[in-house]
C-alpha cells in the first residue's frame, strides 16, 4: 500500500490565512449588510504598472508569431531578466554576481518553502519568533521540526523571540544552529535590522558554519539609510547566506507570480563525511528536475520594472502603500494603541490593548468595527497579544478602518 508522509499529519489542520478566511466568511454570511474592510492578508490592491502590462502584451504577441514563439525556457530564468536583476539590484549597491547565481522563480514563497529539498532532514533550525508560517511548516513537512509542544513551539526548533522587551531585535543563539531564517524588513512585525545588527548574524554564521536563509521580499519598502537592502551588503555573507526576493508586493505580481533567489557559488554545506558541496550546484539540479521555469510573458513583465519609467512607476506604488502605513500608524497611535513597524515595511504590528489575546481581539475588531487583521499568535508564540495589519489596501479603506477602530476603542 502507499504510505503517507506522516510529517504532514503533524501540521495544524489548516493554514493560518485559511482559518481567517473561514471566520470572515462566516461573519459576512451572518451579517450580510455589514461592509468589511480587510487589512489582514498581505495581498496588493494597486494594478500592475503600465510598463509591465505593455511588456507582457508585447510578449503575448511574440508568442502568437511563429518566428518569435518560445516554448520551454531555461529553468533558471531568461538572461534578459537575470542581467537586469544583477545590474539594478546588486551592482548598484556594489555587489557582484554571475548570471548562474540568480534563479528566477514563481514567487519567494515557493523557494523559501522548497529550499529544504537540498538540506538534510536532521539539520537544526532557528527562527525569529514571530515568523512567516511557511518557514516553520515546510520544515515540519520535511521532518526537521520535531513535535508540536503545549507551548506552541516545535521541539527541534530554536526560537528567537522578537518583542517590545528586546525592541524586536532577536538575540544571537547561545548555541550552534545549522540553519537560521531571517526576514528583513520583517513580516509580520514590520521591523528592521541595521547593518551592524545584521553583521552580528553574518559573523555568527561564519563562526558556526551556519546557513542563513534571508528573506528580503520587502527590501524595496525601506526608507531609512542605515537599513541594508541585501544581506550581501555585509562582508562574508556570500559564504553563509541564500537570499530570496519577490516582485509580488513591489510590482503587484501577487497574481502574476515572479521572484528570484540568489545562491552564491562560494556557499557550501557539508556531507556527513565532511566533504564541502556547493549549494548552487544542488539548487540548480533541484530546479532542473522539479521546476519548468517562470513563463516568458511574466519575465518580460518583470524586466520592465527595471527601466527608468518602470522604476518611477514602482516608486509611486511603494509610496502609495507607505502613505497608507503612515495613515494607519498615526490613526492607531492617536487611539492609544502601541504600534511597531510601518516605517520601512508595509506592515503594522500593534499591541492589543489590555493584553487581550490575539484571536479574541481579531474577533472583537471584526464583529464590532468590521475590520480584519491577522492574529499575531498565528505567526508564533511570541506573537500572542499582537495583531498585524497590512498597508496594501486602498487608501480610502485605510482611512475608514482607522476611523472605525478609533470609534470602537473610544
Amino acid at each position: 500500500m502507499a504510505l503517507v508522509n506522516e510529517h504532514f499529519l503533524k501540521l495544524p489542520g489548516s493554514y493560518l490565512f485559511s482559518d481567517i478566511g473561514k471566520k470572515v466568511n462566516t461573519f459576512k454570511i451572518t451579517h450580510p449588510k455589514q461592509d468589511v474592510i480587510s487589512l489582514g492578508i498581505g495581498d496588493v490592491t494597486r494594478p500592475l504598472p503600465s510598463v509591465c502590462i505593455e511588456a507582457m502584451h508585447k510578449a503575448v504577441e511574440e508568442m502568437a508569431n511563429e518566428n518569435t514563439f518560445r516554448g520551454y525556457g531555461p529553468e533558471q530564468g531568461y538572461d534578459f531578466l537575470i542581467d537586469a536583476i544583477i545590474k539594478h539590484d546588486y551592482v548598484s549597491r556594489g555587489i557582484h554576481f554571475t548570471s548562474t547565481e540568480v534563479f528566477v522563480n514563481d514567487g519567494a514563497k515557493s523557494d523559501t518553502g522548497n529550499i529544504g529539498d537540498i538540506l538534510r532532514h536532521d539539520n537544526s533550525v532557528g527562527v525569529t519568533d514571530p515568523i512567516y508560517p511557511v518557514y516553520i511548516d515546510s520544515n515540519v513537512m520535511s521532518g526537521r521540526a520535531g513535535i508540536l509542544e503545549a507551548n506552541g513551539q516545535w521541539s527541534n526548533v530554536t526560537y528567537m523571540p522578537c518583542n517590545a522587551e528586546n525592541n524586536f531585535i532577536p538575540d544571537i543563539p547561545n548555541k550552534r544552529v545549522d540553519i537560521v531564517y531571517l526576514c528583513y524588513p520583517n513580516n509580520p512585525t514590520g521591523t528592521t535590522l541595521t547593518k551592524p545588527q545584521l553583521k552580528k548574524w553574518v559573523d555568527y554564521a561564519l563562526a558556526n558554519d551556519t546557513l542563513i536563509l534571508f528573506d528580503a521580499a520587502y527590501e524595496a519598502f525601506i526608507q531609512e539609510e542605515n537599513v541594508p537592502h541585501s544581506i550581501y551588503e555585509i562582508k562574508g555573507a556570500k559564504k553563509c547566506a541564500i537570499e530570496f526576493r519577490s516582485f509580488s508586493k513591489t510590482a503587484g505580481f501577487t497574481g502574476v507570480r515572479c521572484g528570484y533567489t540568489i545562491v552564491p557559488k562560494e556557499l557550501t554545506a557539508a556531507t556527513l563525511t565532511g566533504e564541502r558541496v556547493p549549494l548552487n550546484r544542488l539548487w540548480n539540479r533541484r530546479q532542473c528536475t522539479k521546476f519548468n521555469g517562470t513563463s516568458y510573458i511574466t519575465q518580460r513583465g518583470a524586466e520592465a520594472i527595471y527601466t527608468s519609467e518602470g522604476k518611477k512607476q514602482i516608486k509611486e506604488t511603494i509610496d502609495y502603500y507607505m502613505d497608507n502605513a503612515k495613515t494607519m500608524k498615526k490613526g492607531l497611535e492617536s487611539a492609544g494603541i502601541k504600534v511597531y513597524g510601518g516605517v520601512n515595511a508595509p506592515y503594522i504590528w500593534l499591541k492589543t490593548p489590555g493584553d487581550i489575546g490575539s484571536w479574541r481581539f481579531f474577533e472583537q475588531m471584526l464583529y464590532e468595527a468590521n475590520v480584519v487583521g491577522t492574529p499575531g499568535v498565528g505567526f508564533g508564540p511570541s506573537g500572542e497579544g499582537y495583531l498585524r495589519l497590512t498597508a496594501f489596501g486602498k487608501a480610502e479603506d485605510c482611512v475608514e478602518a482607522m476611523r472605525r477602530i478609533k470609534s470602537w476603542l473610544a
